[in-house]
């Protein structure tokens, strides 16, 4: 009897969540019109899709520039290593900077589908113009060897660096405004009220590295091929061929995609909760959180999607929630908040300690992007007497092995994991992000030996060593990568925080932004630090990798790296425990 009530009470939850899942796509999403959505015509994968080809035809082209960029900016440009390295790190860092400019536009007045459409033209613009600049002779400095004579080499400035940073930055404007509302919109067209699409909603997020990978795979491989026998300035211009049909492709799937509508202001809800804490600062919050304001639903069974049940974190934020007694007035939403309310910022402000704890796993996948290949260009390239590995495209390695892992993780082991975990990932996200950050400690402990190992034979024995030495330090880290970055859109997307989807997922970029600007940071820093005399120019001063110590520099970011771990076990769990409501229901239904 008991077991028959339990799946009695399960299918009426479920009939509960069908209807707000109806309403949901009638009320709060529209199709390309502008009208109320219909379930049956728009939305799910078949929409979803569409989203995925522009994903892999953006990062394709990104991915073409970003990872041979470094190349070009020594060979082309004629910067020194350190300072081309710092190039591409905050170029790619403000690619994810501008992230939350696209988050914010798209959910307070754009919309996902239009904030994409925009700036992917002004993307495909940049790509354009690097494509122009690359081709013109007269647009960048006269041909040198920076291997030969580096003081021969006349430096890129004046109007030649400037079109070259205005193209770069068009790039970095376009991609940034994109990629959030990439994720989020494919993540709209379904529904987390319904259970199946809850679970569909899980494999979206793998099929989404997936098409990542391959546009990666494709990137590093075909694309930074074109770019080294036929130049860089055909290998611009396929990146902008790329764009286009990814653009085609979002185009394509107009008429099958489910909206949501743009809430206009999306900080102000949370500037109101500060305000009226702030305000209410010395009253004392009661006891029984069913007295606070819109505090009926904290005992609920089942909460409709526009509540979310109370949580005894922060409690400090608990007295925007206190209704004055002496008054016979409606107080103002800057005094007065809901519960719900208050619940959204209690959730945005737990995100914090974990979006922090993938800072320091972006630094990481900083070096391989480019001191490791720095690396692979001072190793034996050739496969064969014609035939010579771009050490660009050693960043392929990982992708290879994905596109075969994540089809296996999403088809076996995720059902597998289900049964074990009762969770509709498989794998809880925050688990996920936590064997990520694991792995990619001993990606760096791989990478230093490596170096140690290389510049060993370079110095000592004149030896130079394969190329495919550097395997696996790529392998470790595409691994970690698979957990760590879908664990966090994931995690972050199906936080309760109603009308910021695309904004959380621009926080998710912009943790690679923070990532690659400390990464620039920490090599000044411990070029200053390790500078013991005047002609020492510290680990990473010099352009020579048998005379830098990048060996020491990666052991360093292990040892980063393994603290940033324990840190994130402690931020976890305590978001776990903090995140548990009176009725012992999780926030997020996530377990660790």
């Amino acid at each position: 009897m008991e077991e028959t009530y339990k799946q009695s009470n399960k299918w009426q939850q479920e009939d509960v969540s069908n209807e707000m899942n109806n309403w949901e796509a009638d009320e709060e999403s529209v199709d390309w019109r502008g009208r109320p959505s219909n379930p049956n015509k728009h939305g799910g994968m078949r929409a979803a899709l569409f989203v995925l080809g522009l994903q892999a035809f953006e990062i394709m082209g990104i991915a073409a520039v970003g990872n041979n960029l470094i190349t070009y900016v020594i060979n082309e440009m004629h910067f020194p290593l350190s300072k081309a390295a710092n190039i591409v790190t905050n170029f790619v860092g403000t690619i994810f900077i501008f992230a939350l400019l696209g988050g914010y536009l798209s959910d307070a007045f754009l919309g996902s589908f239009w904030t994409i459409l925009i700036f992917g033209f002004v993307e495909l613009s940049g790509f354009i113009l690097l494509s122009v600049q690359a081709h013109l002779p007269h647009l960048k400095p006269p041909k040198c060897n920076p291997l030969i004579d580096q003081n021969s080499c006349e430096e890129a400035k004046g109007f030649k660096a400037l079109i070259f940073f205005m193209a770069l930055y068009l790039v970095a404007l376009g991609s940034g405004c994109v990629k959030p509302n990439m994720i989020a919109h494919g993540a709209d067209q379904f529904s987390q009220s319904h259970p199946k699409q809850s679970k569909r909603l899980s494999s979206y997020f793998n099929a989404a590295y997936f098409a990542f990978s391959i546009g990666e795979l494709i990137a590093l491989t075909l694309l930074v091929w074109v770019q080294t026998h036929s130049g860089m300035d055909i290998g611009f211009g396929v990146s902008a061929a790329a764009m286009t049909m990814g653009l085609i492709s979002l185009v394509s799937g107009t008429m099958y995609f489910r909206n949501k509508r743009p809430r206009r202001s999306i900080f102000t809800p949370i500037a109101q909760v500060v305000v009226a804490a702030i305000f209410k600062r010395k009253l004392v919050s009661p006891s029984d959180p069913r007295m606070l304001h819109g505090g009926h639903h904290v005992s609920d069974d089942v909460v409709p999607s526009s509540t979310l049940p109370y949580t005894p974190r922060l409690r400090l934020l608990d007295k925007a929630c206190i209704k004055i007694q002496d008054t016979n007035t409606k107080e103002s939403p800057w005094r007065l908040c809901t519960v719900t309310q208050v619940e959204q910022v209690k959730t945005l402000i737990s995100l914090v300690p974990i979006f922090a704890s993938t800072i320091v796993f972006n630094t990481i996948l900083a070096q391989l992007q480019t001191f490791s290949v720095q690396q692979g260009s001072s190793m034996n390239t050739s496969l064969s007497d014609s035939f010579h590995i771009p050490p660009a495209s050693l960043q392929a390695i990982p992708y290879i092995m994905l596109i075969f892992l994540v089809p296996v993780y999403d088809s076996l082991i995720v059902p597998f994991a289900r049964k074990l975990t009762g969770h509709n990932s498989g794998i809880p996200p925050l688990t996920r992000i936590g064997i990520g950050l694991f792995l990619s400690t001993f990606s760096m402990v791989s990478a230093a030996l490596l170096e140690k190992k290389r510049r060993d034979s370079s110095v000592l024995d004149g030896r130079i060593l394969s190329i495919f030495w550097i395997t696996p330090q790529f392998l470790i880290f595409g691994v970690s990568e698979m957990f760590t970055a879908v664990g966090l859109i994931e995690f972050f997307y199906k936080q309760s925080a109603k009308g910021m989807e695309s904004f959380l997922m621009a926080l998710t970029y912009c943790s690679y932004s923070f990532g690659f600007y400390f990464s620039s940071v920490l090599v000044s820093v411990v070029n200053k630090i390790t500078s013991t005399s005047v002609d020492s120019k510290g680990w990473l001063g010099d352009n020579d990798l048998n005379k830098d110590r990048l060996d020491l520099f990666y052991w360093l970011l292990a040892v980063l790296s393994l603290l940033n771990f324990l840190s994130y076990l402690f931020w976890s769990r305590w978001n776990i425990k903090s995140s548990r409501s009176n009725n012992t229901n999780v926030v997020g239904d996530e377990n660790i």
